[in-house]
């Protein structure tokens, strides 16, 4: 049975130590207000489950106690106590917010049933609340990690399209959190309350796409025992992602096409389109240019659904947020293994700095994982990390920097600087200071490279970086 914290308000003593007993014996805890006024003096001095009131009282009486309680702890749910000559005041004031209200006298049982109903909608509301919190603490703006101006740019076009209702195509390799993004999106929107339903459309076979997507009816199909509604309904009033929807077939992308463009889907087997309201944010990895070009994607489909295109830019143009990531990963992993780790060391950063990440963001975190797992000191060290780190598979993963002796004032972010002003400068030698040429060398785009040039110092003409021209 749940139990709570009751809060009775009735200017007759009696009345409210009768109730008192009433309620405790009922298993909860009952506190007692002589009238309005110090009712609201309790509400400010506990935290209280329920209220029980009386309608009439001198003073600050039920009504006046009610709209206050709702405006300030609008979770708090209030219950009338009400003689026969005030049920017309009761009625009209559950409709102005009250939960319910009982006549006097009253039964035991009645009291015990509402004040448990009152108790449920109580612990509802908080839990609501507290997952709403959470996945702000989650999907929030302010949550996403990272510092670098590809990143902050792309906050920045978050941000702008979250409070629309436009569709957005993310775009962006495997592993650079376009989940993410896209629930970011919903959970900073007008949309934040309902659904998010995210398909991946890579993963279903495409001949139970067409199901999966928009439901079907009893008897549509071998198999189809009862009727089932299909995403798009699912994420009613919210939003549907469709991860890698590059992949989809071309039948299917037409039948895609149709709801954005009329609003409304039909079950498989049914004859009645259904109307939704759904906000779409699609994402892939592939380039849906070459892919239209190839006419394996519907060209009019991309434009439906490129009308606020984000790019999220790979792990290695944004290198300085690396050491963020890791440990935000580090404390996350080391947390719920119970692990007293504090960090990493410098060789283990400077590696990770170093590395190409073909897997971005996800397998940053599967690394990190690993290392936590493995770890015995209370630093991740070099060799928690895989050997792909420290061989130099997918790129210098022990800078000439980490395999000196560590002098005095050693500085690794000046010493990480140093190693990628030389590496940008050396690309701009072999390739005539030409920068689209030297970003492709270096795998970044020529707007990273830029800021990239602009934060080391490095000013653009044929000379040696060490003495840039004045």
């Amino acid at each position: 049975m749940m139990t709570g914290t009751v809060l009775l308000v009735d200017d007759e003593p009696k009345a409210r130590e009768l109730l008192a007993m009433t309620v405790r014996g009922l298993g909860h805890r009952p506190i007692a207000a002589a009238d309005g006024v110090e009712a609201l003096r309790l509400l400010e001095q506990e935290a209280v489950d329920l209220v029980l009131t009386d309608v009439r009282m001198p003073g600050l009486d039920g009504e006046a106690l009610l709209e206050t309680v709702r405006a300030r702890w609008p979770g708090v749910p209030v219950i009338l106590l009400t003689a026969y000559g005030s049920m017309r005041d009761a009625v009209a004031m559950t409709k102005r917010g009250a939960f319910d209200y009982l006549s006097k006298p009253f039964e035991i049982d009645d009291l015990e049933k509402v004040i448990a109903n009152g108790l449920a909608m109580h612990s509802a509301l908080f839990e609501n609340r507290r997952l709403r919190a959470e996945l702000h603490d989650r999907y929030g703006i302010d949550a996403l990690i990272g510092d670098a101006p590809a990143f902050r740019e792309l906050l920045r076009l978050v941000a702008q399209v979250a409070q629309t209702q436009s569709t957005v195509l993310l775009s962006g390799e495997s592993g650079t959190g376009k989940e993410v993004i896209a629930r970011a999106i919903h959970f900073n929107g007008c949309r934040a309350d309902m659904p998010f339903i995210a398909v991946n459309c890579a993963a279903i076979p495409e001949q139970l796409l067409e199901s999966e997507m928009f439901g079907h009816v009893k008897g549509a199909f071998t198999g189809a025992l009862r009727d089932r509604i299909g995403r798009f309904q699912q994420a009613e009033g919210g939003t549907l992602f469709l991860d890698e929807i590059g992949d989809m077939a071309l039948p299917m992308q037409a039948k895609i096409l149709r709801v954005l463009q009329d609003q409304q889907v039909t079950a498989v087997g049914a004859t009645t389109p259904r109307t939704v309201d759904v906000r779409l944010v699609a994402a892939t990895n592939k380039n849906l240019s070459a892919a239209m070009e190839a006419d394996t994607f519907r060209e009019d489909l991309y434009y439906r659904l490129a009308v606020f295109p984000i790019q999220l830019p790979p792990l290695r143009e944004r290198v300085e947020d690396i050491p963020l990531l890791a440990e935000h990963f580090r404390a996350h992993f080391a947390g719920a293994m119970g692990k007293r780790i504090t960090g990493f060391s410098d060789r283990a950063m400077a590696a990770m700095c170093a590395y190409a990440w073909p897997g971005n963001i996800r397998e940053l975190r599967n690394y990190v994982e690993r290392a936590t797992i493995v770890a015995g000191g209370t630093l991740l060290e070099l060799t928690d990390l895989p050997g792909i780190l420290r061989k130099g598979e997918a790129g210098p993963a022990e800078p000439v920097a980490s395999r000196r002796p560590f002098a005095p004032g050693f500085a690794l972010d000046a010493e990480l600087q140093q190693t990628e002003r030389a590496l940008v400068v050396r690309a701009l030698e072999e390739t005539g200071w030409v920068q689209v040429r030297a970003a492709e060398l270096l795998g970044i785009s020529e707007r990273s490279l830029w800021h990239r040039l602009k934060k080391l110092g490095v000013r653009i003409g044929k000379h040696d970086a060490g003495a840039p021209p004045g």
